[in-house]
């Protein structure tokens, strides 16, 4: 095993967006029953050095492919595009006014109590992710479109974030 190998390459998975999970969670398994800093607690300092490092690189990579919006990222980083999400802030005009409707409707809900009208919002949301998440798919598999897919991740994280905020808002309705 190499400790420079790439995140895909340590689980011996295609550079894909359209990964099989089972198969991550398998390989991490196998991998950290391999180098568990545990099993080396009675080895060498540089052995039980080694097997830190490696078992912390394989946990940074089996969290970086196990989430879509991260795997994509990571992928677009690996083709040397960078999403540039603190310094491009830039949307279209007609998906940032989709995002105030959305805000505006968890705001609503949250402020009124409506913990049904909360769980609606969620759940559409989710519905939306997993459509732009299968175009993703495609732009980044299929088409190699590496400049179409980088805007699709930038407003994903945009999704991404609102979905964990109506997730709050449900979570405290219920405190």
């Amino acid at each position: 095993m190499d400790l420079t190998a790439d995140f895909f390459t340590l689980f011996a998975l295609p550079k894909a967006f359209r990964i099989d999970l089972a198969t991550l969670d398998a390989r991490y398994r196998d991998i950290q029953a391999q180098v568990h800093p545990d099993r080396f607690a009675h080895a060498g300092e540089a052995e039980r050095r080694v097997s830190m490092q490696w078992a912390t690189r394989a946990n940074e990579a089996y969290q970086t492919l196990k989430r879509p919006l991260a795997r994509a990222q990571y992928l677009l980083t690996l083709a040397g595009h960078d999403v540039q999400a603190e310094s491009n802030t830039a949307m279209p005009a007609d998906f940032l006014m989709e995002q105030m409707e959305w805000r505006e409707a968890v705001m609503e809900a949250r402020d009124g109590g409506d913990h049904h009208e909360l769980e609606h919002l969620y759940h559409r949301l989710e519905d939306d992710l997993r459509t732009r998440y299968a175009e993703l798919g495609e732009l980044l598999d299929d088409r190699q479109d590496a400049v179409q897919a980088t805007d699709r991740v930038r407003r994903l994280m945009f999704l991404e974030k609102l979905l964990r905020e109506i997730d709050d808002a449900i979570a405290s309705l219920e405190d």
